[in-house]
């Protein structure tokens, strides 16, 4: 099932986390790539030092007050393609970073780059698009929290905020409790009594 608009129309720490799991969809040449979302990030809001909107509306940032569900893609270092998606209300600028992938996509850039996403994405809803969506193929994914990467410039309390969500690749084994077989004299008394 694609996700649709009241998916995104969200808080970000809501949205965030609940993209793990899920299948982004790029169809490309008439080739559909897909590939399982294993880890995002949260960036919330003009207070939040490392979310790009802290700084006000730019040409390339105006995009994060746009309505929820656009996607937001920007260049690093000249030449990685990020994927961003636009979350919660209109004017309120926040977004999720798609930050890995299943298998050896384990930055935002190789990803794209995998997907064949770049520029020419920016700006497009990503519901109700023939090109790139994102599935709910019904995986319950497992997810740990940890500090978002690559954001030294931002203020200590935001480095330290825990919005970066990963996907639990091998789920914890339970603890298993042991049978203890009874010893003879165990067994012995119980005959007795």
């Amino acid at each position: 099932m694609r996700l649709g608009y009241d998916f995104f129309n969200r808080d970000v720490l809501k949205v965030a986390p609940e993209l793990v799991g899920k299948t982004i969809v790029h169809k490309l040449d008439g080739e559909e790539r897909r590939l399982m979302i294993t880890e995002t990030e949260a960036y919330k809001g003009t207070d939040d030092t490392a979310c790009h909107a802290h700084k006000g509306k730019t040409e390339r940032t105006k995009i994060l007050w746009e309505s929820a569900g656009t996607i937001y893609v920007y260049i690093c270092y000249g030449v990685h393609f990020l994927m961003n998606i636009v979350t919660g209300d209109e004017g309120d600028p926040q977004a999720v970073l798609i930050r890995a992938c299943e298998g050896k996509y384990n930055g935002p850039g190789k990803l794209t780059k995998q997907l064949g996403i770049d520029m020419s994405a920016n700006r497009k809803r990503i519901y109700n698009n023939d090109a790139i969506w994102i599935e709910d193929t019904g995986v319950k994914a497992r997810i740990r929290r940890d500090k978002r990467v690559g954001i030294g410039y931002a203020r200590q309390r935001d480095i330290d905020r825990p919005w970066r969500y990963i996907m639990k690749i091998k789920p914890e084994k339970p603890v298993s409790r042991q049978r203890v077989k009874p010893t003879q004299k165990a067994k012995s008394k119980s005959k007795k009594t």
